[in-house]
């Protein structure tokens, strides 16, 4: 997607292929393939090792050579791009920069332009590698700034700095918000976790901009957080960041995607969850899609076609990179490649597919959400929206997960799966019984018929008052 990116924008590419001293590398073949995409001689394609150093230093030349140099204007008003900023413990937000026009020199006031926040430049330098103080950066300057902020969040990637005294009057081209595309519920095992999870979510935050995340209350689950992220790997990442680094033990729920529902009265209501999915009737349904590329060995195009079509998708096109590789462009909606779509792609290419996506509009969709209940009671953990043709599959799929997973009970307990008022799936949980005629050694069978019916008077009173305790494997492997 980068690449077509760049060719887009007209930008030099230089052709390179590493890691060339790998046993498994066939360079030759991937030249050709290279050259083939993006026009252009195999020979002109380096190799390049970073582990032995081959072919580095011919890199670093071409790359002096044949790129552009910096275009800009150094007596203009100062702009530079922030492309990237960490937060330090001790120095605060180091903020990353480009200058594009202009200059920008230590202790004078800079203001970001997308929120107009002024701050002082308490040090502003060089990484050559390491971090070093400078007398200011110029025009096509790559350097770092040092404000002594402390959220990063005002630091944002794509911003423009620039000088108070003499602002610029238009902000560099290419911002945007990162919003989130995937949100998923987080929870502590042990609920007294629950304001060392709040802490590490608020640390976090100082270093990741996208994230962001609100207080939720689960009446299976406890106290949590509803967690937005750019997309799965983020989730995943941050899942595994907050168990690692806080030493948590987290429950997340199934991922889900922003939908925007319509009610007949012409109100709007975005959906993050599904609990907050409206119960009244609605106009319509819409859903987040992508655009998705797909790279593989031409042998398994059809078992990827085949998953894709299983999601719902709408195949764009499809292109032979070589003999054995092939791109195939799919639009897909969002919620079916956010679970285990990547996963299932890798299987059915035995490792060697790619999937490449970015976010491409909305569509109208027939979503329904699917309740689940135990012994009459909704249990918003394993509610789900899902497309009203995958509603009965995943009605089934979670009864009977469920009834495998929850301890039986001394009464039997249903376990059903609705649309509204509509039961769509069901399982029951068979009752634990006692052999009540095990002290009856023969005579009377009235005698034996009346122990049956008072153990069956007991099963029913204690299903009227009984409650079902859901372990925590259950939400976990659910």
């Amino acid at each position: 997607a980068n690449l077509y990116l760049a060719m887009e924008n007209n930008l030099t590419i230089i052709p390179v292929l590493n890691k060339i001293d790998l046993p498994a590398a066939q360079p030759e073949k991937y030249a050709a393939e290279l050259a083939s995409l993006i026009g252009g001689d195999p020979d002109d394609v380096l190799r390049v090792s970073g582990k032995t150093g081959m072919g580095v230093e011919v890199l670093l030349d071409k790359i002096v050579r044949d790129l552009p140099a910096p275009v800009g204007d150094p007596n203009a008003p100062a702009r530079a791009m922030i492309f990237d900023s960490v937060y330090d413990t001790y120095r605060g937000v180091v903020t990353y920069v480009r200058v594009v026009d202009g200059m920008l020199h230590p202790r004078e006031r800079i203001q970001m332009m997308s929120t107009r926040a002024t701050h002082e430049l308490l040090e502003i330098g060089v990484s050559s590698p390491e971090p070093t103080p400078s007398k200011g950066l110029g025009v096509g300057e790559v350097g770092y700034l040092i404000t002594g902020v402390k959220d990063v969040r005002l630091s944002k990637v794509g911003d423009t700095v620039t000088n108070l005294a003499k602002p610029a009057t238009e902000s560099l081209p290419g911002y945007a918000d990162a919003k989130p595309m995937v949100f998923s519920g987080l929870y502590p095992l042990d609920g007294t976790d629950y304001p060392v999870l709040r802490d590490a979510l608020e640390k976090l935050m100082l270093n990741d901009a996208a994230l962001v995340y609100e207080p939720e209350t689960s009446a299976a689950l406890g106290f949590g957080f509803r967690v937005g992220f750019l997309g799965l790997l983020h989730l995943e990442i941050t899942r595994e960041r907050l168990e690692r680094e806080y030493n948590l033990d987290l429950i997340s729920t199934a991922p889900n995607v922003e939908y925007e529902v319509t009610l007949e009265d012409k109100k709007v209501v975005h959906v993050t969850n599904p609990s907050e999915y409206p119960s009244g009737k609605i106009a319509e349904v819409r859903e987040p899609m992508v655009a998705a590329t797909i790279l593989a060995p031409n042998e398994f195009v059809g078992a990827i076609m085949e998953l894709c079509q299983s999601r719902r998708g709408v195949i764009g096109g499809m292109d032979y990179l070589s003999e054995d590789r092939v791109e195939i462009r799919y639009r897909l909606p969002l919620a079916e490649i956010v679970f285990d779509f990547f996963d299932i792609l890798k299987s059915k290419t035995r490792g060697y597919g790619s999937l490449d996506w970015k976010a491409d509009g909305e569509q109208v969709a027939d979503l329904v959400k699917v309740d689940i209940m135990l012994q009459g009671e909704q249990v918003d953990a394993f509610s789900a929206i899902t497309h009203r043709e995958k509603a009965y599959a995943y009605g089934v799929m979670m009864t009977g997960k469920l009834r495998e997973l929850i301890p039986r009970q001394q009464f039997e307990v249903p376990i059903q799966a609705a649309i509204g008022s509509r039961i769509i799936a069901r399982e029951s949980i068979r009752a634990i019984r006692k052999d009540v005629l095990a002290k009856c050694y023969g005579g009377d069978i009235s005698r034996k018929r009346k122990l049956l019916e008072k153990q069956k008077e007991g099963k029913k009173r204690m299903k009227m008052v009984g409650r079902v305790e859901v372990p925590q494997e259950a939400f976990i492997a659910a």
